[in-house]
């Protein structure tokens, strides 16, 4: 008997669980798993803490690899639906969805035996931790021969079925930052007593602002976070920026940083506020292959609304894996008419998607065998 994969959207959508902290929802996916008919000619593998590789052989050759991202993220939910979260986080960037597509597809093809070696990757940590590094760090895949690897993402910019993609750079390389500004407190009638972190603060997005720009080339440096002082007569001591470079390739994100670290050093020497610059979370471009993406065009265009989207700013884990075998990542629209776009505390796609997705998973797997 088939089990029905919107059950198990509904489950995690009502249980939703940070990066690294899966553990509720890696126990959820082997128990469904284990329920498939045929089970028996699946291997589960737990290499890791949190998330789950699922192995299927069917004869000697290489493997292609299908990913779904399983974590949530630190957002309250607003909508009112039966299977509303049941805590303070939120599958607000669809990885329910993405995880339920991932699981039917695996459900078919072992109940269909299809003919492809194929390994399913449960990935933990996708939004902040990059989880496809520490998966990957354990070399279960060492044992397999990868040809090629597949992705999708949800969204509701695009309508319900549309599948959008590009040869090249899909999605943009992504490095966090964080930046301390450490400086001297004082009382505000006695500003030459301290060292004010604000203004410092202050006098690095001025300089960061007259950097030269290329028109020609698509980059940004966004600060999503900004904090400083405690109380209104006390000039503040620490200040912090939080933000994000994105770029079309690493190797820019990495150079920008560096004059970030130039700039700070040049703000230190003036206001004589101490300044500490982090890098968090790193991602790599997500690369779409060129070969994979000139075959398999043709067949996805003649069963759905294909459309060639370029690249987007956005991050993802993908990349890393982008940059290890030829891969294939595409959005997936979601619309109906609304948009509330990813991270937001409105963002739901419909159940219907999950065949969707599956189907054109489906169309995949069938054009590359």
């Amino acid at each position: 008997m088939k089990i029905n994969p919107v059950e198990l959207r509904h489950l995690l959508h009502q249980n939703p669980e940070l990066a690294f902290n899966e553990f509720k929802t890696t126990e959820l996916l082997i128990d469904y798993i284990k329920r498939i008919k045929n089970s028996g000619r699946i291997i589960i593998h737990t290499p890791y803490k949190t998330g789950l590789l699922v192995e299927y052989t069917c004869g000697s050759g290489s493997y292609s690899l299908f990913r779904a991202d399983i974590d949530a993220l630190p957002i309250k939910e607003n909508n009112e639906v039966d299977f509303k979260s049941k805590n303070n986080f939120m599958h607000a960037c669809g990885h329910d969805v993405h995880t339920s597509i991932l699981f039917d597809l695996l459900q078919e093809v072992v109940n269909e035996g299809i003919k492809k070696n194929i390994l399913f990757l449960f990935q933990p940590a996708e939004e902040s931790g990059g989880g496809a590094i520490e998966f990957f760090n354990t070399g279960i895949f060492n044992n397999y021969k990868i040809d090629s690897a597949f992705a999708l993402h949800v969204t509701d910019d695009y309508p319900i079925g549309t599948v959008a993609s590009t040869g090249g750079v899909l999605f943009a390389s992504s490095l966090e930052v964080n930046i301390d500004f450490i400086g001297v407190s004082s009382h505000v009638a006695f500003p030459t007593e301290g060292k004010n972190a604000f203004n410092a603060l202050r006098l690095f997005i001025d300089s960061i602002d007259r950097l030269p720009r290329s028109i020609n080339e698509p980059f940004v440096f966004g600060m999503g976070r900004i904090s400083a002082g405690e109380v209104r007569n006390i000039t503040p001591g620490t200040a912090r920026i939080e933000g994000t470079i994105r770029g079309l390739s690493s190797r820019k994100t990495n150079e920008y940083y560096n004059r970030i670290e130039t700039i700070l050093e040049g703000v230190g020497k003036i206001t004589g506020v101490k300044t500490v610059c982090k890098k968090g979370s790193s991602y790599p471009e997500v690369i779409v292959d060129k070969g994979l993406y000139d075959k398999l065009v043709p067949a996805l265009s003649a069963k759905f609304n294909f459309i060639d989207c370029g690249y987007k700013m956005t991050g993802e884990d993908f990349g890393f894996i982008s940059q290890q075998f030829p891969s294939f990542m595409f959005w997936l629209g979601t619309s109906n008419g609304t948009r509330f776009g990813l991270h937001n505390p409105n963002f739901l796609p419909g159940d219907e998607v999950i065949e969707i997705g599956k189907s054109v998973y489906l169309e995949i797997i069938k054009t590359i065998s």
